[in-house]
């Protein structure tokens, strides 16, 4: 699988983008948390991907900026926004209404959904 990551000064863009738009503190609250952010959904074990499917990649860049909370705010906006165009790169869409998708990301937020959990609704909820 050949896919479109995004780099650190991209997430950065992001964040600052969603703070400028929809309101909040900018900064990074913690480094070394955004950092493992960028690396996680390309990890190898042993010569395995550990997130072999686009829905799981995209999943742990939700989760992780979710309950790692690498910024000082927005980071459920952020992380959704940073899912959206990770998938949007790479030919994939979220395809549900704002509300459901509201409501799901408020749920990853509060059940601390698995990465499992949360690349079956990606993958229910978006398209190619």
């Amino acid at each position: 699988m050949n896919l479109k990551y995004l780099t650190l000064e991209e997430i950065l863009r992001i964040h600052f983008q969603v703070i400028e738009d929809f309101g909040g503190s900018h900064g990074v609250r913690d480094e070394g948390r955004l950092e493992s952010v960028i690396s996680a959904p390309a990890q190898h074990i042993f010569n395995n991907e550990q997130y072999p499917t686009i829905y799981e990649k995209a999943a742990v860049y939700l989760r992780n900026i979710i309950g790692d909370h690498p910024f000082t705010d927005g980071n459920k906006r952020t992380a959704l926004t940073v899912c959206a165009i990770f998938l949007y790169r790479n030919s994939y869409s979220i395809n549900t209404d704002q509300k459901t998708l509201e409501n799901f990301i408020i749920t990853v937020a509060t059940n601390h959904l698995s990465i499992m959990e949360i690349s079956n609704w990606l993958k229910i909820n978006t398209e190619k």
